[in-house]
């Protein structure tokens, strides 16, 4: 019988270059997740929409809970060493919860002006973020 680790996953736009970019970013975390584009996720496994996943990040823990936007970017901070996992916590306060996805939702729209972007930034599978891992 074959062990399989069960890892949190961050659901990204592999199609987005900023995206990807910031994907790229959070491989370098020291923490013990796993990164997939929406593109190549088992969506319905993970009990998360396309219209939702092509709209933001979305965090899958372990249990199964979800979260989005910089609710999930927190969540995934918090997951490694500090201090990283601090700054995941602080994210989550209330009042700088709330400024952060304010920055957050302002970033998802801007996303393809944002530098390295443009609305065709396709990567080939092999080069996403994650694969492989």
């Amino acid at each position: 019988m074959r062990f399989v680790e069960r890892l949190p996953v961050l659901v990204y736009d592999g199609d987005c270059g900023f995206c990807t970019r910031s994907a790229r970013l959070a491989e370098r975390l020291p923490g013990r997740f796993r990164l997939t584009a929406w593109q190549e996720a088992d969506l319905a496994a993970l009990r998360i929409t396309e219209d939702r996943a092509r709209h933001e990040v979305v965090w899958v823990d372990v249990d199964g809970r979800r979260s989005g936007g910089a609710a999930a970017v927190a969540d995934l901070l918090k997951t490694c060493r500090s201090p990283w996992s601090l700054l995941g916590h602080a994210l989550s306060a209330p009042v700088v919860r709330l400024i952060a996805e304010l920055v957050y939702r302002w970033v998802a729209a801007n996303r393809y002006r944002l530098p390295g972007s443009t609305p065709a930034c396709r990567l080939p599978r092999q080069e996403r973020p994650g694969f492989g891992r």
